[in-house]
């Protein structure tokens, strides 16, 4: 208790510090004593933009909140927009933990010492974040891996400053304006699970492993493969994979990559993953991607670090692709329906207001290169339109904005001329009509193929007792009026019997009442 505490008048600190109670002053609903406590005790500058003094603040308060303000990056129908983009350059900088803690925790989750399990354990981490470091490592038959170590400690670390931000997202619920909108309840919620979830190690085993089957053939996408003998929820083994950062433009011209053919390939492998696999790394910044520069696999992507990845399902995958097909077209009364009928718009909706507003966000952007582009005000005026129209913006949808606004700086990096909608056209133009032609009907036939191979040889028998059970609900009826019947008459019979009785009862009590009458009028 008394070390929450101190970690309580820590975070306090760092807020009067950086001035954080300026950010959200004009929607207090509390006495402004900040300039008054600035001029008694503190001395602070608060001259920087709002968003640097709280990318500031998360810094210096440590991994968990360095990770809260990345998630926070990502709700851009949240945050403003200034906010959001100063967050999305939050960074990973966590100084290594030694590596004796590393050699104990893969001691005590694989249950063997590093030098047992490892032709060669490098002890100096090639890269450590938040919540794990990498070492490299060599197999006994000699292939070349990446030992992926969860950091000691992390959940009891994680579990108090979480619990501290579920306090101040109460606190703030309370007397902040904006909390009904912002919903700070639900965003610390949904950051307590997310980081729960990385927590897990063999989650991000398993979700690299899914990735590398839907791209096993690919000439796009490389994932390294998993060695699950050494996987555990606090350690994991993969593939070493090498290749030349996807920032280092410099390097990847000089050894030969044609860039504007990388930017269309990571075009074409986002909108695979979302709509052919419904299944998607979110999380696909430059420090996560790698380019292969060997001959059999040269030119190619590599993904890394796959503890975040976003899934769709069928509806979303349908929703998605009539809406950015039609967006294409400009048939922005296509959109606006689109959103009705899913039901993210209410139902009252004019579908010709709603196709105004987003006309209004949308035309700008088409014919123009990504350098001419600016999807963060795009998505700013989109959430404007949302909430001016009550759309709900749907959870499962928010990682995939991140995702886009990855896959737009890795295309201003890789080639500012690309122009995003002609090279994601085509593609979708293709799914859809795999999805809705003829092509679709017969890979959905395939897809049943062993369904039906199971049912066929079982219809004479369903057929017959379909026939039977179509003839049986007379004859039950039949049954049932006839009880019905004969249940109505007992009852009849009952209260014809209640009806004699009560009606003798009163004849007998009027007959002993008239006599006693009798008696006293002629004694």
């Amino acid at each position: 208790m008394i070390l929450k505490f101190v970690r309580f008048l820590k975070i306090l600190r760092v807020a009067v510090k950086y001035g954080l109670d300026e950010i959200a002053i004009s929607g207090l609903k509390v006495p402004r004593t900040a300039k008054l406590i600035d001029t008694l005790i503190f001395w602070r500058d608060i001259s920087a933009p709002r968003g640097v003094r709280l990318r500031m603040a998360l810094e210096e308060l440590g991994p968990i909140f360095v990770k809260f303000g990345q998630v926070l990056s990502t709700r851009r129908d949240l945050m403003p927009m200034d906010i959001a983009d100063e967050l999305a350059r939050l960074q990973d900088r966590v100084p290594p933990f030694g590596s004796d803690l590393a050699i104990a925790q893969i001691t005590k989750s694989l249950h063997a010492h590093p030098d047992e399990l490892f032709a060669s354990f490098e002890r100096t981490p090639v890269a450590s974040a938040s919540i794990a470091q990498v070492h490299f490592a060599t197999l006994k038959n000699g292939k070349e891996v990446a030992v992926k170590v969860l950091r000691p400690g992390m959940k009891k670390s994680i579990d108090e400053d979480v619990a501290l931000m579920h306090i101040a997202a109460d606190w703030i619920g309370s007397v902040w304006a904006e909390s009904k909108r912002l919903k700070p309840k639900e965003v610390v919620g949904e950051f307590d699970k997310y980081l729960h979830d990385e927590l897990d190690l063999m989650r991000e085993a398993a979700n690299a492993s899914q990735l590398r089957r839907n791209f096993a053939g690919s000439n796009l996408l490389m994932v390294p493969e998993m060695y699950w003998d050494y996987c555990s929820s606090s350690v994991i083994v993969m593939e070493r994979m090498h290749g030349i950062p996807v920032s280092q433009i410099d390097r990847l011209a000089a050894e030969g990559i044609d860039l504007k053919k990388l930017s269309s390939d990571g075009v074409e492998i986002f909108f695979t993953q979302v709509f052919r696999d419904g299944f998607f790394h979110a999380d696909m910044h430059p420090g996560n991607i790698l380019v292969s520069i060997a001959p059999e696999t040269f030119g190619r992507y590599i993904a890394l670090d796959f503890g975040i990845v976003g899934t769709l399902n069928d509806f979303d995958k349908d929703y998605l692709s009539q809406n950015f097909l039609a967006f294409f077209r400009r048939d922005y009364k296509r959109v606006a329906e689109a959103h009705i009928e899913s039901g993210w718009a209410p139902r009252e909706t004019r579908v010709d207001e709603l196709e105004s507003a987003v006309r209004a966000c949308c035309e700008p952007i088409f014919d123009r290169p990504l350098k001419d582009i600016s999807f963060g005000q795009i998505l700013l005026r989109l959430f404007q339109t949302s909430r001016r129209f009550n759309v709900e913006v749907q959870p499962q949808l928010v990682l995939l904005q991140k995702t886009l606004l990855n896959i737009e700086g890795l295309g201003r990096q890789l080639d500012p001329d690309l122009d995003l909608w002609k090279t994601a056209k085509p593609y979708l133009e293709r799914w859809m009509g795999e999805q809705v032609g003829a092509q679709g009907m017969v890979e959905r036939l395939k897809a049943e193929a062993p369904r039906f191979t199971h049912i066929i040889p079982q219809l004479p028998r369903l057929v017959h007792r379909a026939l039977m059970q179509a003839a049986e609900p007379h004859t039950a009826n039949t049954e049932l009026l006839r009880a019905l019947v004969l249940e109505q008459r007992r009852t009849n019979r009952m209260l014809a019997l209640f009806a004699y009785c009560a009606a003798t009862a009163v004849v007998v009590v009027m007959g002993v009442v008239g006599y006693e009458t009798y008696l006293r009028l002629y004694a």
